[in-house]
Formats: C-alpha cells, structure tokens, sequence
C-alpha cells in the first residue's frame, strides 16, 4: 500500500555551520487536506483534528532544523548565520545534547522522518542553542516561544506514552517560557533585541501576532505558572505587574479595528479571571495571622 506522504527532502543539502555534517532538511508538504485546521487555545496553540488519510500531523514538529550529528538547532533563518565565537561554544556542548536527547528519547536520530517526539526534541535542543547565540538573532525571544511549543509537544507525548516522564518535562517548559516572555517583554522595552530579528513569533507556526502576541502570552503564562508561587505577596506583585500590561492590550483593541478581534475577546476574558484572583488573595492576605 502507498504510504501517504507529509513530508519531503530538500534536494540541496543542508551543511552545518558547527560540524560541517552535510544533511537534507525535510520539509512538511502543504496542500492536499494534510491538515484539518480544528480551534484555537487559550495559549494561542492552533489545534488540528485526526485526519483519517494522514494520521495526526505536527506542523510545529518540522520547523526547527537540527543537525543530525552535532544536533545544534536553530530555525532556518539564524542556521547558517553563526559567528566563530558561537560555533566554538555550541561545539563545546555538543555531548552534553547527545546525552540529553538519548536520556529523554532513547536511540533516535534525526536522520529519520519527524514525528511528535523528534518534534518536541527539536525545541528543547533549540532551547538550549539559542543560549549561546549573540543578541544578533534575538534568542530570548526563540527561546521564549521554543519553550512554549517544546511545552506543547511534551504534553502531547505525556498523553501517548503516559510511563515517560514527559509531563514533567512539559511543566518545565512552561516555566521556562514564563521566564522567557518576561524577559522578552523587558527587552522589547529596552531594546536589547529587536522584533525585526526574531521575525515570527508566533507563538504557533500559522499566525504571527507579534507584539500582542507577546503581552498576551506573558498574562496567560503568569495565570498558569506564575498563580503556583508560593510567596502569596509575591503572586499578587506579579499578577498587578501582567494587569497592567493587558490593559495595553485590551485599551488598544477598543480603539483600533487594525487589533485582532479574538485576541481582545480572550484578553477580557484573562483580565477577569486575573481580577477575580488578586480579589481572593488580597482578602486572604487581610484575613491572615501576620497580625501586629
């Protein structure tokens, strides 16, 4: 039987900036009903639905191009474009990633076609590549939204191969994307690096909502992992902080048609639920011992 293809080899080969492996990069096919677009998230993750002719796809899994035998990871524009102070540090590190991609997945190679765990591998190689990358490529921002798509797929291998301890490694991606988006956010601010050199944020592969997109992944990250710190004073600070921040969003959408529509209705909806939790942990606070 025909097997039903989603992706593709490019004919030209692909050679790495840090190794010198020559490899082809695989590319998802588009077109031919692969993908059944389904709905958006509340974290702006664009769903898609079983496909009975292709099985399930994973857009998000083929965007990261990783060298097979060094495994550096990088999207496509920044691969090639590597300083030698950069190639001397990611040839550094190359073990300490052989030994973290075998610890989490075993014996794969990304010589092989992508699935969901290579996918999900990608990004938590690209996680750690973009940390020694110059300010040049923006790294904080791909980190940012590499860790929200490598908090994603690992969820999405949690629920597949619940033995693995996938969901830990989901939970600590989606904490490390809370830390990413508020640096992000300063940075944006301060203009250590800049929107131009991150180019599409996403946070998922089919919609840039770039700077929006950005305020409104900080306050959803912070209801989800910032609403766990401990420090009730602390959360409080922090949930104020994002308040703040949405209300940029939210007052900029009521007065330009140019501000997508969904993205304001999930805003309030954010805002709300934010108001309703500062209430509840300021009457806490008032009813607690810390009585002189």
């Amino acid at each position: 039987m025909e097997e039903k293809k989603i992706s593709y080899r490019l004919k030209d080969p692909a050679k790495c900036p840090v190794c010198s492996f020559e490899f082809h990069r695989e590319e998802m096919l588009t077109g031919g009903g692969r993908l059944i677009a389904g709905k958006l998230t509340d974290e702006l993750r664009r769903l898609f639905e079983d496909n009975a002719k292709f099985g399930k796809v994973y857009p998000l899994a083929y965007l990261v191009v990783v060298c097979p035998r060094c495994l550096y990871s990088a999207y496509p524009r920044d691969f090639s474009v590597v300083t030698p102070g950069e190639i001397e540090k990611l040839s550094a590190t190359a073990q300490a990633r052989l030994a973290s991609l075998k610890k989490f997945f075993g014996d794969v190679s990304f010589e092989r076609n992508r699935d969901l765990a290579l996918g999900a591998a990608s990004y938590m190689l690209a996680v750690d590549c973009y940390t020694f990358r110059n300010k040049q490529s923006a790294p904080t921002f791909k980190k940012a939204v590499s860790s929200i798509r490598a908090a994603w797929l690992f969820s999405d291998l949690a629920l597949e191969v619940p033995e693995k301890p996938y969901k830990k490694v989901a939970e600590f991606f989606y904490k490390k994307a809370y830390q990413f988006y508020q640096e992000v956010l300063e940075l944006v601010q301060s203009g250590g690096e800049t929107m131009e050199a991150a180019g599409n944020i996403g946070p998922d592969y089919d919609k840039n909502w770039s700077y929006e997109g950005i305020l409104y992944m900080n306050a959803v990250l912070t209801l989800k992992v910032g609403g766990l710190e401990p420090d009730i004073v602390k959360r409080i600070e922090n949930f104020e902080k994002t308040k703040r921040y949405l209300s940029r969003l939210f007052g900029s959408g009521k007065s330009s048609k140019s501000k997508p529509g969904a993205l304001i209705d999930m805003t309030r909806d954010l805002y709300d639920r934010m108001n309703q939790l500062i209430e509840q942990w300021k009457q806490q606070t008032e009813q607690g011992p810390a009585q002189e």
